[in-house]
């Protein structure tokens, strides 16, 4: 049997070296995360002012007055409830891909299958450039400029609410769902249009019931890294938020989302006190979200293949 060239041997190697750093990196990272939470499970001090339940039930501040879900980690009483800022994370990241899948689907939708050669070779770049705009410039463009407007056109009370945070969030996850959506339409095979187009069906017709059809596991994962990348998101949100810890639903009031919370307040902490382990805690709970979201959307991504390609 034959070895395959030094030179082969060497970049095979060092992209097992890459992906061997990066697991471990992540690993260390995790770990570290897990061990300044870990205190609120095992210090009796932090159990007591931030246990498990007042993180995640309703809680009773004086007799007659309703459950509520507070966050006010300083104060005289702290109160670390974290549905607050669970709901914030949601809204925003729900108005954002309302926002941004449709708008970029339509864009990968476009290029692929109806652009001719020149335009296309405008229009991606140009999208995809938006990936490389930093957030906190999307954050200021929606804190300065886009807050007055959306006020104005929907008539809300609040210049900062999660209508002009989730659509500034949705320009940043444009460009990753557009790139993942308008490479897994390309890679739809030719065959399949010049089938249907020879059957008499119009290229629209083609493309709604063939293309998208036969796309949708790349388009389902296009979604999946979207909604990583909005619930991730720090600075936009932090700026264009309003940063209010309001446990409602309502899209016309400022939120604060569990990642903004810690890039706010994880610089002014006292080291070790529960409110810190709390922060670090916020970190795993994203951590997990992610993970999990990722790994759902893998196993659904699969069992799409899999139907579509006739295997069990």
């Amino acid at each position: 049997m034959n070895r395959p060239p030094l030179r082969e041997r060497i970049i095979e190697n060092g992209i097992r070296v890459s992906a061997g750093v990066a697991i471990v990196g992540l690993i260390l990272i995790f770990v570290f995360i897990g061990k300044e939470a870990l205190p609120l499970f095992t210090s009796a001090e932090a159990r007591q002012e931030a246990s498990l339940s007042k993180l995640f039930i309703a809680q009773v501040p004086e007799e007659g007055e309703p459950p509520s879900h507070m966050w006010q980690p300083v104060s005289e009483m702290p109160k670390y409830s974290l549905w607050p800022l669970m709901i914030g994370t949601l809204k925003v990241t729900l108005v954002a891909l309302v926002f941004a899948f449709p708008l970029a689907l339509g864009a990968a939708l476009f290029t692929s299958e109806f652009a001719p050669p020149w335009l296309r070779e405008i229009v991606k770049p140009v999208i995809e450039m938006l990936a490389g705009i930093p957030s906190v410039v999307l954050g200021f463009f929606a804190l300065i400029v886009m807050a007055s407007t959306i006020q104005d056109l929907f008539g809300l009370d609040y210049r900062l609410n999660t209508v002009n945070a989730g659509i500034a969030l949705g320009l940043a996850v444009i460009p990753i769902v557009f790139t993942v959506a308008e490479d897994a339409l390309t890679a739809v095979p030719q065959s399949y249009r010049h089938g249907s187009i020879a059957l008499g069906a119009t290229p629209w017709q083609t493309a709604r019931r063939v293309v998208l059809p036969a796309a949708f596991p790349g388009l389902f994962a296009a979604g999946i890294l979207g909604f990583g990348r909005a619930i991730g998101e720090t600075m936009i949100v932090l700026m264009a938020s309003g940063n209010q810890a309001i446990p409602a639903w309502n899209l016309g009031y400022g939120f604060r989302s569990l990642s903004a919370t810690v890039a706010s307040e994880l610089g002014e902490v006292v080291r070790g006190s529960p409110h810190y382990h709390v922060l670090f805690l916020i970190g795993v709970l994203l951590f997990i979200f992610t993970f999990l979201i990722n790994l759902l959307g893998q196993m659904w991504v699969g069992r799409m293949n899999r139907k579509l390609t006739g295997r069990r």
